[in-house]
């Protein structure tokens, strides 16, 4: 498939998450194949079949896997034992969206002085969850966004924000090849993580955390450490700059509510059921592959 061909059908399969998602929201009726596929400008056979091999399922099963009590069913059943996970050595070498994630941290000193003295290249990629804005120093990726439900302006000023001392140079063309791997699975991307100590504990809790699987704030303040903390847990889930590939959206409430997410509820929604997906089909579902 070129790369027109993708980007249009990476637009088209966009549209119609997002209608599927609205309609999930609103508690309107269940979208029809096709209907969708008449909205799509496609034929029920063909927008099934381009579905189905960029999300790896159904349109139906998907709606499903989208209803917002999917949570609920996940923490009962997929609730991942964090402790686990880490005496598995899972924790930043493991197993993460079926492809292998080695990290590095900046060091405390490095972190307060608010990125003074690193270059941080950026670009915009489409993504399986709407435009993501990446960046990166010359050890791995250090910023994640998504403008799915937000302005790209100020997604873009949010990661800034981030490091303000920092020189920011736009260069798609030097971060695709990472990239190319977080999304597609293709390899190893880098991750160098750029925060406070309490943060970067968190954060590496959640790399530990399965493909298919959740976890609650409570669990990742007990296996850091810090069992009352679970407020600063939540903040410090909410500040993480590599959203996805640090998996914060699976990070849940005890009853199952989703809580916040940063870049928006329809987002971690859909990154849920993006990953419940591909674990139900061994995941063997091919992935779009970014367009700069």
């Amino acid at each position: 498939m070129n790369d027109q061909s993708q980007s249009y059908h990476y637009r088209v399969i966009a549209r119609a998450l997002a209608e599927i998602d609205a309609m999930q929201v609103t508690g309107g009726p269940t979208p029809t194949l096709d209907g969708l596929a008449a909205r799509m400008g496609m034929s029920p056979a063909h927008f099934q079949r381009t579905f189905s091999q960029w999300v790896g399922v159904s349109p139906k099963r998907y709606q499903q896997y989208l209803t917002l009590d999917h949570a609920r069913r996940l923490l009962a059943e997929r609730h991942s034992v964090l402790e686990a996970s880490l005496a598995s050595g899972l924790s930043g070498t493991g197993r993460l969206h079926d492809l292998f994630v080695k990290w590095e941290a900046m060091t405390p000193g490095e972190f307060a002085r608010g990125g003074e003295g690193l270059t941080i290249h950026w670009g915009w990629f489409e993504s399986p969850f709407g435009p993501a804005l990446v960046m990166g120093t010359d050890r791995g990726i250090c910023g994640m966004g998504f403008a799915a439900e937000q302005d790209e302006a100020e997604v873009m000023a949010d990661l800034i924000r981030r490091w303000p001392k920092a020189h920011f140079v736009e260069d798609p063309m030097m971060l695709r090849p990472w990239v190319l791997d977080a999304f597609g699975a293709t390899g190893t991307a880098p991750l160098y993580l750029i925060g406070a100590p309490f943060q970067i504990k968190v954060w590496e809790a959640l790399l530990a955390v399965p493909t298919g699987h959740v976890t609650t704030y409570s669990d990742i303040a007990r296996v850091i450490g810090h069992p009352a903390a679970v407020r600063a847990v939540g903040t410090a889930v909410g500040r993480n700059p590599v959203s996805f590939l640090i998996p914060c959206h699976r990070a849940l409430r005890k009853s199952g509510a989703l809580g916040g997410y940063h870049w928006g509820l329809p987002v971690k929604r859909a990154m849920l059921a993006w990953e419940a997906a591909r674990a139900d089909a061994g995941g063997a579902a091919p992935v779009p592959v970014p367009q700069t």
